[in-house]
């Protein structure tokens, strides 16, 4: 694609691209939170989220979708081996345990009184505890 230098408009498809590039979508978890695997080869496990993609809609759950990584040494005294970590999954294969019953629920939002937004459970109307940072 040419870009036009000397047109009015000349960056404007660029910057369209990247404009949706850097979109950002909503997920209804945060890191910190204990959530359980619906779908997938992980199904039925059970672990904290440890990191949050908004950009793509995954999450990185502590002990569940496991990769085998190969490493190779990058000094002369460190070794060369295969790692084992987790791999993001996307969001909407998790769900969040319930704070009252420890079952996976759906969730609903409230403008609590101080103005603040507060995620409730759809099974038990238990407000779920909020972590230290929430994102």
């Amino acid at each position: 694609m040419r870009i036009h230098t000397y047109k009015k408009n000349a960056g404007i498809r660029s910057r369209k691209r990247h404009q949706i590039n850097a979109e950002r979508t909503t997920i209804h978890v945060a890191k910190g939170d204990t959530v359980r695997v619906v779908r997938g080869d992980d199904k039925g496990k059970e672990g904290k989220i440890l990191r949050v993609f908004t950009k793509t809609g995954r999450v990185t759950i502590e002990g569940v979708n496991i990769v085998k990584k190969h490493r190779k040494a990058r000094r002369a005294e460190e070794q060369s081996q295969i790692m084992e970590m987790p791999a993001p999954m996307h969001a909407s294969n998790v769900m969040l345990l319930d704070p009252k019953s420890g079952e996976p629920a759906r969730i609903r939002y409230r403008v609590d009184t101080d103005g603040t937004k507060e995620r409730i459970s759809a099974k038990s109307g238990d407000a779920f505890p909020r972590t230290a940072k929430q994102s």
